[in-house]
């Protein structure tokens, strides 16, 4: 029995996010530059992509490049944008054909021009698309979100829009990037690594972890699969005890 066979459609998480990790590593065993395995993850990405929406999964979020990795080597931030603006261009066809809305979260003004330009373009023409929504984290971390949104509040603090004692989790919520989107339930990392590397720490306090040894240009369809099945025989207690859940039941 495949993996997919085994999921429960009526248990699936309505978001997943993942970080995708491995291209480098995945290219130097190949004998090839770290800006073969980025070309190569555009496969991970589709495939990954088609398979949450054709489940009913509701949100994907993608981690594609974090403030961090503008320190990188300049060749390859430079590589890296332009395949980003290459497959925004040649996918936003495919998302609106399969129904899929697209959009971003990060520090999307630092984004080049280019970039910049065609990924609002995108956001644009899939607004209307309602099957999915894949979410692509640009130019993103979590201590630059949440430093953002403190400085956004004590600005209405200052104005007297907002009381100190109005500040909650529902409020702080609210001022992140990810304020229309659920809280994932399943967060995936490939490549072996077991760090979360500044990725949504505010949102995924609740969620399961997945860590698989696959780099990220070989992970497929199954291999989502394979997560959601993990994913689905644990039981999730919020901080409760297993005979509270059942009780509840």
């Amino acid at each position: 029995m495949s993996f997919k066979e085994k999921i429960d459609i009526s248990k699936l998480p309505e978001h997943i996010a993942i970080i995708m990790d491995g291209n480098g590593r995945w290219a130097k065993q190949k004998g090839k530059s770290r800006i073969f395995g980025h070309h190569n993850a555009v496969t991970a990405v589709r495939e990954t992509t088609e398979a949450a929406a054709e489940l009913g999964i509701k949100f994907l979020t993608l981690y594609a490049f974090s403030t961090e990795n503008w320190d990188r080597p300049k060749y390859e931030v430079n590589a890296l944008m332009h395949l980003l603006v290459k497959t925004i261009n040649n996918e936003t066809k495919t998302l609106n054909k399969n129904n899929i809305r697209l959009l971003a979260i990060g520090d999307i003004e630092s984004l080049p021009k280019d970039c910049n330009k065609e990924l609002k373009n995108a956001i644009k023409n899939t607004s209307l698309n309602s099957r999915m929504s894949l979410v692509l984290a640009l130019s993103y971390s979590s201590k630059w979100e949440i430093v953002n949104a403190m400085k956004r509040i004590a600005e209405k603090i200052k104005k007297d829009e907002i009381k100190i004692n109005q500040i909650d989790q529902d409020l702080i919520s609210k001022y992140l990037s990810t304020q229309d989107i659920p809280d994932p339930e399943l967060l995936i990392r490939t490549s072996g690594e077991y760090r979360i590397s500044n990725f949504l720490l505010w949102q995924i306090a609740y969620s399961e972890l997945y860590f698989t040894q696959k780099l990220w240009p070989d992970f497929r369809k199954e291999d989502l699969y394979e997560a959601i099945v993990n994913y689905q025989n644990r039981e999730r207690r919020f901080g409760k005890t297993s005979e509270q859940l059942k009780y509840k039941l």
